[in-house]
């Protein structure tokens, strides 16, 4: 018996490769679908760095995978991603669990959140993440990587790419998942989407921090194999 499929996104500044280890706890139960977006991981950048960027070449994707209504694990800017995706064409993913996606997207939040993309900052002040971005990313630039996506994060800042009403026209069974420590995000921010989905529901994560190497593999993958093996 064939294994149910499921995509896996990664977050911004991240890389498929990053999310390997939950890849591991999931892949006995579905056969897992990854990919990098562009700029990430290595891949070259496309003209665009946005929101609308990568959610055609989610789309992409798809369709040369003939992965069509398949459900979609999203981390951070992953989750982000895919509800953009849906939120025009909801017939090309099936469910979708989110973990960390900002959404309270404003001048003030952009401002807030690029002030800690500085790479000169970054290189001085935890050199070790600098090297981990570098690796991540080469033969990409990383300094390059990190300042496109301060751009997109004040783009955002300007203009969401999903606002209250397009959440609301998002008809996927979708799982808003937050950590109770993330300091990134916010549960209200969470939970007032989660509330705005049709088919929506809010998943806090005990003792869950922001980074994805900071959660409990165990757990996470179990609220994944609970949700996308019940039945649609």
């Amino acid at each position: 018996m064939s294994k149910p499929k499921l995509i896996v996104l990664h977050g911004a500044l991240g890389s498929a490769k990053q999310l390997q280890p939950l890849c591991n706890k999931l892949e006995a139960t579905f056969d897992i679908y990854t990919f990098d977006f562009s700029g990430h991981g290595g891949r070259v950048f496309d003209t665009e760095f946005t929101i609308n960027q990568f959610a055609s070449e989610l789309k992409g994707f798809i369709s040369e995978n003939n992965l069509q209504g398949t459900d979609v694990f999203g981390y951070s800017m992953g989750g982000y991603v895919a509800l953009k995706l849906v939120e025009t064409e909801s017939n090309l993913l099936g469910k979708i669990h989110t973990l960390g996606t900002k959404f309270a997207w404003s001048p003030e939040t952009a401002a807030k959140e690029v002030k800690m993309l500085n790479p000169e900052k970054i290189e001085e002040k935890v050199p070790a993440f600098a090297k981990a971005l570098a690796d991540r990313h080469a033969p990409n630039d990383w300094r390059e990587v990190l300042n496109k996506t301060k751009d997109m994060m004040l783009g955002l800042g300007e203009q969401p790419a999903l606002t209250t009403q397009d959440i609301n026209t998002i008809t996927n069974s979708v799982i808003i998942g937050i950590g109770s420590d993330d300091h990134m995000v916010s549960i209200e921010e969470s939970q007032h989407v989660a509330q705005q989905l049709p088919n929506g529901k809010l998943k806090i994560f005990e003792g869950f921090k922001h980074p994805i190497e900071q959660v409990d593999y165990n757990v996470l993958s179990e609220e994944l194999i609970n949700y996308f093996k019940s039945t649609h």
